[in-house]
């Protein structure tokens, strides 16, 4: 008996939009745009005779229907990778020890891994965190992410994401008006960390106020809890954007000063040598990278920033 199965690229758009209930952030991951997905997903609607999502101005839902056939369908694809991977002698289980900054696997990578994991899901990754300069030989990682100024020499080194480090803060700061331009920094404290690759001093050198001083200093051992700080109102950090990115976008913190004297530098994945398995996740950061950039130049220039200050 024949199988009576749906058109299969509906499917995959269906299956990428539930995962992140989006059709956008799907459109982004099949290299296609959004209204590719919008109409792949109405011709499976219309082929099984039933809605898979809710479909409101400002929010994109699964009906209970779409959460049950998501669960499935998912596993189907998953089973048909693994088995296409068995096939062609890709399967064996490979080991891929991942070493990157502590505050950038909290907030960024790891958030993102399971999509690697879905395209690679023989590959198993270890991760440690560190901040040390990369060192191949008395360590025992295969990629090292860092942010720099240049490529690491001696290495494959190849950037995948432009950081740009401005000031944030929580949105309350700024209420009437109480944070408008540097000079309004005397009122305020100003967060810092050890590891910072951007000094308030140098900052201010920057904008013209190098006597500024401001309410108050807080300083803290890592990044993430300086970003916290600012998180919980208790002053103004220097960050990179795309670690705040997520925050700013839904009106938690924002960037009181914008663009204005922001240091750019690049992040890099470091590796002694090339391999398969290293070669697919430089390629999956890669395009993780320009998703992240994608998402902060959309919101830079919604917020006003000169197009030379987008960050890309």
């Amino acid at each position: 008996m024949s199988r009576r199965l749906p058109p299969l690229n509906a499917i995959r758009a269906f299956e990428a939009a539930g995962r992140y209930v989006s059709f956008t952030k799907a459109a982004v991951e099949l290299n296609v745009t959004h209204g590719a997905v919008s109409r792949q997903v109405a011709l499976l609607e219309e082929w099984l005779g039933t809605s898979l999502f809710r479909r409101t101005p400002s929010q994109l839902a699964l009906t209970d229907a779409g959460r049950a056939y998501l669960a499935e369908v998912t596993a189907a694809l998953d089973r048909i990778a693994v088995a296409s991977l068995q096939l062609t002698d890709q399967a064996a289980p490979t080991t891929l020890h991942i070493n990157a900054p502590p505050t950038f696997a909290m907030r960024w990578l790891i958030a993102r891994l399971s999509g690697f994991q879905r395209r690679r899901p023989e590959v198993e990754i270890r991760m440690t965190t560190s901040l040390a300069p990369v060192n191949f030989q008395e360590h025992t990682y295969d990629v090292a992410i860092r942010g720099a100024q240049a490529p690491l020499l001696g290495c494959v080194s190849k950037p995948f994401m432009t950081e740009l480090i401005v000031p944030v803060c929580h949105v309350d700061l700024t209420e009437n008006g109480r944070l408008r331009v540097p000079a309004d920094l005397v009122n305020q404290s100003l967060i810092g960390y050890s590891t910072e690759p951007y000094a308030w001093a140098d900052w201010l050198q920057a904008v013209g106020e190098p006597n500024l001083k401001p309410a108050g200093m807080l300083k803290f051992e890592q990044m993430y809890f300086a970003l916290q700080a600012a998180a919980e109102g208790l002053g103004v950090v220097l960050v990179p954007l795309f670690l705040a990115i997520d925050d700013i976008i839904a009106g938690r913190l924002c960037t009181p000063f914008g663009p204005l004297a922001a240091k750019q530098r690049r992040y890099y994945a470091n590796a002694a040598q090339s391999g398969p398995a290293i070669d697919a996740f430089f390629e999956w950061l890669l395009r993780e990278g320009h998703d992240t950039e994608r998402s902060m130049a959309e919101w830079a220039r919604s917020a006003g920033w000169p197009e030379d200050a987008l960050p890309l």
